[in-house]
């Protein structure tokens, strides 16, 4: 039970890689605030959590939107008392080419994606830097890192969460506040639905480890670096592809 006694939020924690997030946290222990906009798979997620032992609250949050972050970290203090980890996995795209893009989308893309991790990253800080103490994991993407066909507002985004990872990792590492980033490669989530059947093959044949990422792969990722075993690891970008890109 490496995380127990620790209150973790996940952002988009209602499906795909951020349930299974709330789920292994759990698993080890940690009490989670399940924060996505869709309340209802929110809840599902929380009393999936609660049948298993620990405790969890389902919140209602809008990560584009400040009041909606803010008041979001204010309910889990209120019911869990302070905030030790945050996980940044909320998350949008559009697969399509740039040329067909809109600025709708654009905009659309970044504040989910961006803007969102930044917004959340800020408002829990209040929290921990007076005591000194948290983790927080940013869910970037290898299409950050390496950049993705049909994905290039989304590329520059997580490119952007990577960077941000960074900067933000030295700035508050006085405070003993570790920030890292996990990177996916390509996951069987409904966000990978959208990919065109053709590309899916294609991408799934050229991951050496012979199958796509699991969500459960990253939320194991994620685990490991909010826990006492990743202490003196900060700054980091490490990338969950089996072998798909190695930089």
């Amino acid at each position: 039970m490496r995380l127990k006694d620790r209150v973790a939020i996940v952002t988009g924690g209602a499906s795909g890689i951020g349930r299974a997030t709330c789920l292994a946290l759990a698993a080890e222990g940690a009490t989670v605030a399940v924060a996505d906009l869709d309340e209802a798979r929110a809840q599902g997620v929380a009393g999936e959590i609660e049948k298993a032992g620990p405790p969890a609250l389902a919140v209602r949050t809008d990560v584009t939107i400040g009041d909606s972050v803010r008041a979001m970290v204010k309910a889990v203090i209120a019911r869990f008392g302070r905030v030790d980890v945050l996980v940044n996995n909320a998350g949008w795209d559009k697969m399509e080419p740039f040329l067909e893009n809109t600025e709708d989308t654009w905009d659309k893309v970044i504040a989910i994606n961006l803007k969102g991790q930044i917004l959340c990253a800020r408002t829990v800080l209040d929290d921990m830097v007076p005591r000194q103490s948290g983790r927080i994991v940013n869910i970037a993407s290898d299409a950050g890192r390496v950049g993705s066909s049909g994905e290039c507002v989304y590329s520059a985004a997580k490119g952007g969460v990577i960077a941000f990872t960074k900067g933000l990792a030295r700035e508050v590492a006085r405070y003993k506040i570790n920030v890292n980033c996990v990177c996916p490669g390509p996951t069987d989530t409904p966000l990978f639905a959208q990919v065109p059947p053709k590309l899916a093959e294609a991408l799934k044949r050229a991951i050496p480890w012979g199958r796509l990422g699991r969500p459960e792969d990253i939320a194991a990722a994620v685990a490991f670096f909010v826990s006492d075993a990743a202490e003196y690891i900060t700054g980091q970008a490490l990338s969950v592809s089996g072998g798909l890109t190695m930089v």
